[in-house]
């Protein structure tokens, strides 16, 4: 298992965000966490990257116990994220802002040499922006992409990374109809050896993308199954897809 999560609970004073979540992600899989706002996606998604530690249970990331872990130590291990909001530099380029993301993640290994960290960095930028359709817009300073390729940009951060673990935190956000295609077939085409876990409001592109998926409600999870068994399941469609629906 690439991801085991064993009765985590998230509590915020009186407030139970998670509620004795277990779930387990297999190594290549493509997982969707679906839900009504407020239901622990976000929340969930911090837990494993490490962005908050569980008031009790256990975060195992490819059979390492994370559950006290910083996030720095879980990106060792593979983890990269994306967040609900951008945290793009505008005012710089693509290729500035994914070797910054390279140089944050491998940077600092003493065997590189400055020049060498510049080198590698730049390279691996240049492969990152082709694998999200981005290569023709290395010199474009990123508050002149549009919103679709800011997005397409984002995943393009995390996989310069080289995770073994992608966590998208609802990449389809704000996107027309013509972006949510392109950023579907982006989404598809990641390496099958990397594991994909995503959070989503829109069920189009979550339930293309996925081979399995989670549905949360108030802290826990209410389902799980195939996309057609999602599509099927009454109690999906009760909590969940009557009050986000529309967005599918």
């Amino acid at each position: 298992m690439m991801v085991s999560l064993r009765d985590v609970v998230v509590s915020f004073g009186g407030l139970r965000a998670l509620g004795g979540i277990d779930l387990d992600v297999a190594r290549g899989e493509r997982l969707a966490v679906l839900g009504p706002n407020g239901a622990g996606k976000t929340t969930l998604f911090n837990v494993v990257a490490g962005d908050l530690h569980p008031t009790s249970g256990r975060v195992l990331i490819d059979g390492t116990d994370c559950t006290a872990a910083p996030s720095r130590r879980r990106a060792r291990l593979g983890v990269a994220r994306t967040y609900q909001k951008s945290r793009l530099f505008p005012g710089l380029t693509v290729a500035d802002n994914l070797q910054l993301a390279w140089i944050g993640r491998f940077g600092h290994h003493r065997s590189l040499r400055r020049s060498e960290v510049r080198g590698a960095a730049l390279a691996a930028a240049r492969d990152a922006a082709a694998a999200v359709w981005l290569g023709d817009h290395l010199d474009t300073l990123v508050g002149d992409l549009a919103h679709g390729q800011q997005r397409q940009l984002e995943v393009g951060m995390v996989t310069v990374a080289a995770p073994q673990l992608m966590l998208l935190d609802e990449p389809a956000s704000g996107l027309s109809r013509g972006e949510r295609e392109r950023l579907t077939e982006l989404l598809r085409s990641i390496d099958a050896a990397v594991t994909l876990v995503l959070i989503e409001h829109d069920m189009d592109v979550a339930l293309r993308v996925a081979e399995r998926v989670v549905v949360m409600a108030d802290g826990v999870v209410i389902a799980a199954g195939t996309p057609d068994e999602i599509r099927a399941n009454p109690l999906v469609n009760d909590v969940y897809l009557g009050t986000a629906g529309a967005h599918a």
